[in-house]
């Protein structure tokens, strides 16, 4: 009776240490996939900054003015007016008291229980 405990545990013992091993390596390959994101998120944000830059290089008013001067011709394009502009008191907002009399046709197109 006594082998068969000896058994039991040397067996319990190889099985857990096969289990921490495996758990292990699974972490392990866990981090380094989490570095590489880290990485790549890091790589990310330097472009979108870079990109960003550049837009605002590219949207200076005073190039965008020389290429509609350049573009007038072929393009008809006109430089803005401030009298181009509303004003807020124009604009007319719908009544406060907004009553929906018909029913509303909703489209199931595009959901994912109907795909």
């Amino acid at each position: 009776m006594r082998t068969l405990a000896y058994l039991l545990t040397i067996l319990a013992v190889f099985g857990l240490a096969f289990w921490a091993y495996q758990e292990n390596y699974a972490t392990q390959q866990e981090l380094k996939e989490a570095r590489a994101l880290r990485s790549r998120i890091a790589d990310a944000q330097v472009k979108l900054s870079v990109l960003r830059a550049e837009w605002a290089y590219l949207n200076r008013p005073d190039r965008l003015r020389e290429l509609a001067e350049i573009n007038f011709e072929p393009l008809g394009l006109l430089p803005l007016r401030p009298d181009q502009f509303g004003r807020v008191d124009e604009v007319s907002f719908p009544p406060s008291g907004l009553v929906i009399e018909e029913g509303v046709e909703v489209s199931a197109y595009g959901r994912e229980e109907d795909q």
